[in-house]
């Protein structure tokens, strides 16, 4: 199944480190992010759930429920539960999809023979409230995640929704912003946009980030 941007996420139901997640139901009206591993006791793997359960407030302040999978079973997952707590230093504290029948990887096209065509790629999903795919990044198995970049990318959406600028190369919280070329109205300019802005170039206008 090929997905993109703006398609709604599939629905599931697995077992998880937590028990069965009903999937649609666990994000509730939050956000969330589903991310792949190849496989449970892989170092690589083992560095990312550490990092993200140490950014977890972060991803709390953000509205943002993570949720990893890896195709091996839950009683594998919970016996690598107590390696990532002891190499990373911190307690895993969401879940662990479980999917050895790959019920989840063939939903989300996790799996890519060329690759490998038995284990996940490092895929990473994006999912708003109303369950619309909002990122997609996959990596090659080899390559750890910049989960920094990932809260980034978050903060843009977020932000993005809310108000009608774009973020430019390198942005984050804080920068200036990009304002929509769809508005042109001087009135709409000025209600939007109190704090003004620069025009570079006609198409090319920077304001101060409107929540800041």
């Amino acid at each position: 199944m090929t997905l993109r941007l703006g398609d709604i996420a599939p629905d599931f139901t697995q077992d998880s480190t937590d028990g069965p997640i009903h999937f649609y139901d666990w994000i509730g009206d939050k956000w969330a992010i589903l991310f792949s591993h190849p496989k449970d006791f892989t170092p690589v793997c083992t560095t990312e759930l550490g990092e993200v359960a140490r950014l977890k407030p972060e991803f709390d302040k953000r509205k943002i429920k993570p949720i990893a999978l890896s195709v091996d079973d839950v009683a594998s997952h919970k016996g690598w539960v107590g390696d990532i707590e002891e190499t990373q230093g911190s307690a895993l504290n969401y879940p662990i999809l479980a999917d050895p029948d790959r019920k989840v990887s063939d939903l989300y096209d996790m799996i890519h023979p060329n690759a490998n065509n038995t284990l996940t790629v490092r895929s990473v999903f994006i999912i708003d409230p109303s369950k619309k795919l909002r990122l997609i990044l996959t990596y090659p198995a080899s390559t750890g995640r910049n989960f920094t970049e990932i809260l980034r990318v978050i903060d843009s959406l977020q932000l993005t929704d809310d108000y009608s600028v774009a973020t430019p190369v390198n942005w984050k919280d804080g920068d200036d912003c990009v304002i929509v070329p769809s508005i042109q109205d001087p009135a709409e300019l000025k209600a939007k946009f109190p704090k003004g802005y620069t025009a570079v170039k006609p198409y090319l206008r920077m304001t101060p980030q409107p929540n800041k």
